[in-house]
């Protein structure tokens, strides 16, 4: 008898606990459900933006092209093929969803996807809100993919991508200089600056003229012969950390600069 009386007084005693911290518990099991880490992937949507659960996943680290740019099939095929329809294991950030309600993940199948796809020269590394622990391997990957000359590493072999250096790049200004070292003009139409991230500038019916150079600062004014603006941005350049990358007429890569 005292058995059973003990039996019911230990499940009022937890139903009155319960009934006090229902709100605490309901807390602890819906971050444990949202922070589980392994799911189906159900769309690729392109090279760095897939759904699962029907949620957009933005992968973290890369950038890759985005649509009608060189890559950007190569891209979206070789992330559909390693994860579509397959069970993968996210990673999130410091911050677990961006502005447009993607969670942020590295994603993980054997590997980090996100790293294998720098590696490939698929994409870019790209860590817009500051360097995190995997910083160092994509800057390697990128490091890599530049000694093997592939797909968005591949080298420029127009015939001034050996004069076109970089001589200053001032991110409190957000200024870069660039010089013409050779003794002959340089026809830039149509080259390329890019940051980390989509943010582009392309020259424009312009020759950098043999030993001289040309200064682009971020800015609405007019353009001279000595210094060009790259306009209708508030910066480009940012603190945290990012790189540049010129590109010649054809997409290749004449130099990159990272800080």
């Amino acid at each position: 008898m005292n058995k059973k009386r003990n039996s019911l007084l230990l499940l009022f005693l937890i139903f009155v606990l319960i009934s006090i911290n229902y709100s605490f518990l309901d807390s602890v099991l819906i971050n444990f459900f949202d922070e589980s880490k392994t799911f189906l992937v159900e769309r690729v949507i392109d090279g760095d933006t897939l759904v699962v659960n029907k949620t957009s996943v933005r992968l973290l680290g890369i950038n890759t092209p985005e649509k009608g740019e060189k890559y950007y099939t190569e891209s979206k095929e070789f992330l559909s093929k390693k994860v579509l329809n397959k069970s993968v294991e996210l990673e999130f950030g410091k911050e677990k969803y961006d502005l447009y309600k993607r969670m942020l993940a590295y994603v993980f199948l054997d590997e980090n996807v996100n790293l294998k796809i720098v590696e490939m020269g698929f994409a870019n590394f790209y860590f817009p809100s500051g360097k995190d622990k995997y910083y160092p391997k994509f800057y390697s990957a990128w490091e890599s993919c530049i000694k093997e000359n592939k797909n968005l590493c591949e080298k420029s072999s127009d015939k001034c991508a050996s004069c076109v250096v970089l001589k200053e790049f001032n991110v409190e200004s957000q200024k870069i200089i660039f010089e013409n070292i050779c003794d002959f003009d340089c026809d830039l139409d149509n080259w390329e600056i890019k940051d980390e991230g989509r943010k582009k500038f392309f020259f424009e019916n312009f020759v950098l003229m043999k030993n001289l150079k040309v200064e682009i600062v971020v800015g609405n004014f007019t353009n001279t012969k000595e210094k060009l603006f790259w306009k209708n941005e508030e910066y480009v350049w940012t603190k945290s950390g990012d790189t540049l990358f010129l590109r010649d007429s054809f997409g290749k890569l004449v130099l990159w600069k990272s800080y």
